[in-house]
């Protein structure tokens, strides 16, 4: 089988270990840095070329599409798509996960839990709306982030406003959401491929942290999960239409509520606190892709 990963760099973690787990299964594998990808788009022949030479031949990509490069990183996945080239995650749904705030509402209409959230598109309402969320700590969240970057919580009516109104005068659409208390600085992310559970770690804040994310020195160990939470997490995926995820969960009073849905994610910290091989996982659901003629 011949695959192309889509990554920025290829000595990130997450690139390398898919790169080796590919050539431990014999495959031929490339790491082609998609803003570097040239799209010709012509009825019924379409490429794509890299410094000038085009890409032809391949099975299946395996994008690592980086947040601040959704747009551009989509549309090559979808030239790949119109080319019939597999793909373990397709353009729509990478753009749907990535805008939290379509994502929490795709969620919510299908009935999968989340905490209470509030968008306020005009500053001038958001004295009359933010009651809404009742109780204070109340958590403020740019509407496209990651690692935990843009993730702020207010204490208090005054530091809320201080807050909201810098967000506003920046002209970034945030997310106003309930705290958790009950949760303890911790979440559970739940790793998705071709709709099996593959891992389970829990994340734990850092001392006066909020926030788990390992990104921002937070610890992780392996979780044991309840059949709830994994319910609850395949079914998110599957209506998000994505084959390998990483779910994010609050364990809640009221049950597993979902934060977030990673369309793209990483592999270092649930690889090498689970000591699950999750970069072959993936290589095999990529296998199942190809007719087995093509492997």
């Amino acid at each position: 089988m011949r695959i192309i990963i889509l990554s920025r760099n290829g000595e990130l973690y997450s690139t390398r270990s898919l790169f080796n787990a590919a050539r431990r299964r014999k495959h031929f594998v490339r790491v082609v840095d998609h803003m570097h990808c040239d799209l010709l788009i012509e009825n019924e022949r379409n490429a794509i070329f890299v410094h000038g030479q085009p890409l032809r031949g391949y099975d299946v990509i395996i994008p690592r599409i980086g947040n601040t490069v959704t747009s551009y990183g989509s549309a090559v996945i979808r030239q790949f798509e119109s080319m019939g080239v597999s793909t373990i995650l397709h353009a729509e749904a990478l753009l749907r996960t990535r805008d939290k705030l379509s994502c929490m509402q795709i969620l919510s209409q299908h009935g999968i839990p989340i905490p209470q959230t509030l968008l306020v598109n005009n500053y001038s309402q958001f004295h009359l709306l933010h009651h809404k969320i009742e109780s204070f700590p109340k958590i403020i969240k740019l509407k496209s982030g990651t690692h935990g970057l843009g993730v702020l919580k207010a204490d208090n009516a005054k530091s809320m406003e201080s807050m909201m109104e810098a967000f506003y005068g920046l002209k970034q659409k945030v997310l106003l959401q309930e705290f958790i208390k009950e949760s303890s600085g911790e979440d559970i992310r739940i790793f998705v491929v071709g709709g099996e559970v593959v891992a389970s770690m829990k994340r734990s804040a850092q001392e006066g942290e909020f926030r788990s994310n390992l990104h921002r020195g937070g610890h992780a160990a392996i979780a044991e999960i309840s059949e709830e939470e994994r319910q609850v997490a395949l079914e998110a995926v599957k209506i998000l239409n994505l084959s390998v995820a990483g779910v994010d969960m609050l364990r809640s009073k009221r049950g597993p509520l979902v934060l977030e849905v990673n369309a793209s994610p990483g592999l270092e910290g649930i690889e090498t606190t689970t000591k699950v091989d999750i970069a072959k996982k993936i290589i095999q659901f990529a296998e199942r892709l190809i007719k087995p003629s093509n492997i």
